[in-house]
C-alpha cells in the first residue's frame, strides 16, 4: 500500500487481513492508519484484536486503554479490555469491564456471553443463567428482526405476485 493511502484505506486493508488470520501484517497497518490519525479508535482496537489473537496481552491492553481514552463510551474497547484481563487471570477487573461494556451497550451480546463464561468460572451460577438468558434473548430478537427485514421484502413480493393474478383473472 502506498505512502498516500488515508487512514481509512490503511484501515480497511488492515481488516482484510485481520479477516485473513494474517495479525502481524493487519498490526502494521492499523499503526500506519493510527499514525495518520491518532483518533482512530477503531483501529486503536482492531490492532489490539490482533495482538489480542498473538497474545501480546500488554501490548492489546494499550490499544484498548488508547481507545477508551479517545472514546469513554466504546463498549467493544471495554468488552475487549476484560479479554485481557480475564486471560491474565484478572477476574474482577475483567468482570469491571465486562460490566461497563454492558452499561454502555445493554444490546451488546458478546459482552454478556463474556461475562456469564466468567461468572461460571467464579461459581456465580445464578448471574451465569441470567447473562446465557439474555445472550439468548438478544439472539432471539436479532433473529426476529433480520426475519421481518426479509419479511417485508417478501411481503411486497408476494402483493406483486397477487396483484399478477388478480389481473391475469379478469
Amino acid at each position: 500500500m502506498n505512502e498516500r493511502a488515508s487512514a481509512k484505506e490503511l484501515f480497511e486493508t488492515g481488516m482484510a487481513e485481520f479477516a485473513s488470520a494474517r495479525y502481524d501484517k493487519s498490526i502494521a497497518l492499523f499503526t500506519r492508519a493510527i499514525e495518520k490519525d491518532a483518533g482512530h479508535a477503531l483501529a486503536a482496537v482492531s490492532r489490539g484484536a490482533a495482538y489480542l489473537k498473538l497474545d501480546m496481552l500488554d501490548l492489546a491492553r494499550d490499544d484498548f486503554d488508547r481507545a477508551i481514552k479517545i472514546d469513554p463510551d466504546y463498549s467493544r474497547a471495554y468488552h475487549m479490555r476484560g479479554l485481557v484481563s480475564e486471560k491474565r487471570g484478572d477476574d474482577h477487573t475483567a468482570l469491571a469491564d465486562f460490566d461497563r461494556a454492558i452499561d454502555l451497550n445493554p444490546e451488546y451480546g458478546a459482552a454478556y456471553y463474556s461475562r456469564a463464561t466468567l461468572h461460571a468460572k467464579m461459581a456465580n451460577t445464578d448471574k451465569a443463567q441470567e447473562d446465557i438468558e439474555m445472550v439468548a434473548h438478544l439472539g432471539n430478537r436479532n433473529m426476529e428482526s433480520f426475519m421481518n427485514d426479509n419479511n417485508v421484502w417478501q411481503t411486497q413480493h408476494m402483493r406483486v405476485e397477487d396483484a399478477i393474478g388478480t389481473e391475469l383473472e379478469r
